[in-house]
């Protein structure tokens, strides 16, 4: 796909964010960062670079939004798909980071539209909210997400877990392995149906994620497509990080909690992802 005229416009209501429109488009990517709730237009130029349609959502913290991750309804993004299949996108692409992927892995389990899906440092499972929900509460835990507004199950977090640190920052990793083991049944139900979808799926892992365990997560996903005959394609690398860059990003690291990696391996990685995810499109 060549260059072609790419015009922006800032969207806001049911479907909020900055859409990154090409004429004549016939391939609609959303794109959806994680729990920075950043608008990721720039992420999506790459993508409008590449003759798409690419729209950049805001899921949370908007406008009439839910403040937090909790119980953000999966319609969320259904409405996302429909504006994108409203401009004449016939094949519409999620390109999802972190809890992002989460997201994006939801939706093409739920929303047959959906017909390709880059997973970047996914997990296979869904996981409680992180921060608060519409009563500005973040405590009692509840579920990332709703469907038809019942929530959906998740593997909760064990309070009493003691943090571990790298390079001075808290490594969550630990945390979500420990609930994996703790709360097996939790995490069975919790199980994102990879299986029940159609679509392609690309995931993109790095082994030195100190955030969550996303290259585990990721083969767990290819073993349960591969188990329903559905084939995945995994792009990884063992030293690469949580954030992995694209070809250009230079997307800040969190001064909160560690992503693991290092800038020059999270960038390879995200250069061999990146013909990966073009095929996608």
């Amino acid at each position: 796909m060549g260059e072609q005229a790419v015009t922006e416009e800032i969207l806001s209501g049911g479907v909020a964010g900055a859409l990154l429109r090409c004429a004549d488009a016939t391939t609609g990517v959303v794109v959806l960062s994680g729990s920075s709730g950043r608008v990721d237009a720039a992420r999506a130029g790459l993508f409008a670079r590449e003759g798409a349609s690419a729209l950049a959502l805001q899921w949370f913290g908007g406008e009439g939004q839910v403040p937090g991750i909790c119980e953000i309804p999966l319609e969320t993004f259904f409405a996302a798909t429909d504006c994108l299949v409203g401009l004449g996108c016939r094949r519409i692409v999620y390109a999802g980071t972190s809890k992002g992927a989460e997201a994006s892995l939801l939706a093409a389990a739920h929303d047959t539209r959906i017909d390709a899906v880059a997973a970047i440092s996914p997990t296979s499972v869904v996981w409680g909210n992180i921060g608060p929900g519409r009563d500005g509460m973040s405590w009692p835990e509840r579920s990332s997400w709703t469907l038809k507004g019942l929530p959906l199950p998740f593997v909760p977090t064990d309070p009493h877990w003691n943090a571990s640190h790298v390079d001075g920052l808290v490594s969550y990793r630990g945390l979500f392995e420990h609930c994996l083991t703790t709360f097996r049944q939790e995490a069975d139900r919790a199980a994102i149906p990879v299986e029940a979808t159609s679509a392609e799926i690309v995931l993109v892992a790095g082994g030195d994620d100190a955030l969550w365990p996303s290259l585990d997560f990721a083969r767990s996903i290819v073993q349960r497509r591969n188990d329903a005959g559905k084939a995945t394609r995994l792009v990884c690398s063992p030293d690469a990080g949580h954030r992995i860059l694209l070809p250009g990003e230079t997307t800040p690291r969190s001064g909160s909690h560690a992503h693991g990696g290092n800038d020059l391996a999270d960038a390879r990685l995200g250069r061999d992802a990146w013909q990966a995810i073009r095929e996608l499109l």
